[in-house]
């Protein structure tokens, strides 16, 4: 096996401004580690369910074996759909290694891409050890395994970014108490929240003329969604700052806070 397959490779999402975001994509070694978690979570599980279902096993005898794997089966469905739906794109075994499932265009998973990409898991497993599954990682370009090319969806790291003193310097902008502003703020999609806040914490990354394009469009995209005009002494990144920091708990702005690796738009 390749060694850059096994280590952690990069994803680029090109912004509609034609700004590059890079996802740092996880190796199969780091997501091996996590699957190994998690299936001992999944066996302990299944046998406390089969525990719960002695009684019917030992009424039926002759279907015991059957009705253990289909247990096994319903629970790894069940397990990995239902905390990467809840955790967005997390399993325990992920936040353990700082893992996120996220869409390829960055944005983050829900119930349909959770559960396309667990209910292929037993053809990647096929014939032993997620085979199939990591030799279609090893061709693809971004270390996806079958049931991720069919979902649409990438395995990131997540890095952790200290919140920008820019955003945490605006707690006496006038805006921030006006209740109106705030109340429109909290309403934005999550997509909205997700593109606000990761420009905020990764525009010192950008190339000055990428930097200025991608907060030219936030600007004028905010003023839209929040159906409030931009204030004319503001520039479209610090207006674009004020929106994150309304978005942000009050602890977030004095501490560091964990990037949203799937916020983009």
């Amino acid at each position: 096996m390749a060694p850059e397959t096994l280590l952690d490779g990069t994803h680029t999402v090109l912004t509609p401004e034609y700004v590059e975001f890079r996802f740092t994509l996880a190796g199969l070694y780091s997501r091996f580690l996590a699957w190994l978690v998690d299936s001992a979570i999944v066996m302990a599980l299944s046998l406390m369910t089969l525990m719960g279902l002695s009684f019917t096993m030992m009424a039926f005898p002759g279907i015991a074996s059957a009705l253990g794997i289909v247990v096994y089966f319903l629970v790894d469905w069940g397990y990995g759909i239902a905390l990467e739906t809840a955790w967005s794109g997390q399993t325990v075994g992920k936040r353990l290694l700082s893992l996120r499932v996220i869409q390829e265009s960055g944005v983050r998973i829900g119930f349909y891409h959770a559960a396309l990409r667990n209910l292929v898991r037993p053809v990647d497993r096929l014939p032993f050890l997620y085979l199939v599954g990591g030799v279609a990682a090893m061709v693809s370009g971004s270390q996806q395994r079958l049931g991720d090319m069919l979902a649409g969806t990438i395995v990131v790291r997540e890095r952790k970014l200290k919140v920008p003193s820019a955003i945490s310097a605006t707690g006496e902008e006038g805006l921030l108490a006006d209740p109106l502003f705030v109340s429109r703020v909290k309403r934005l999609s999550t997509e909205e929240r997700e593109v606000v806040l990761t420009a905020a914490l990764r525009r010192e990354e950008l190339r000055m003329d990428a930097r200025l394009r991608l907060f030219a469009a936030l600007g004028t995209r905010l003023q839209d969604a929040l159906a409030m005009e931009k204030p004319a002494h503001l520039s479209d990144e610090k207006w674009t700052l004020l929106v994150a920091a309304a978005l942000l708990p009050p602890k977030a702005a004095r501490g560091t806070r964990p990037p949203r690796a799937q916020a983009l738009g």
